[in-house]
């Protein structure tokens, strides 16, 4: 059986916006999975800007950040939007906050259905 998506769209095109469905802990997501997740979505959408909204995450785990900046060597900006202090601690440590712009935003998220 297919697992479930990771990531759920919130918006497409050159800047596409995408989550993580609402959950908090995102150490139990495959990374291979989320990679292969944007892969398709990069294609699909010829986008320019991959925003992730991490609304109510509150640990990120390093193999994300490591896909983080590897959508950066693909000539893609990832911006982040909304993430909590835990993860903006993580973020500044790592110095990942210098090359991902992050925002504080509303996001519309999609109906959950």
């Amino acid at each position: 059986m297919a697992k479930p998506p990771v990531l759920q769209v919130y918006q497409a095109g050159e800047t596409t916006i995408v989550g993580f469905c609402g959950q908090e802990i995102l150490d139990e997501i495959g990374v291979s999975q989320c990679r292969t997740e944007v892969i398709e979505i990069l294609k699909a959408n010829d986008c320019k800007v991959l925003a992730f909204d991490l609304t109510g995450v509150q640990i990120i785990p390093s193999g994300l950040l490591g896909l983080l900046s590897s959508i950066r060597q693909m000539g893609v900006d990832v911006h982040l939007y909304n993430p909590s202090d835990d993860v903006r601690e993580v973020l500044s440590v790592t110095h990942l906050e210098r090359v991902m712009p992050i925002h504080v935003v509303e996001v519309d998220r999609p109906a959950k259905g």
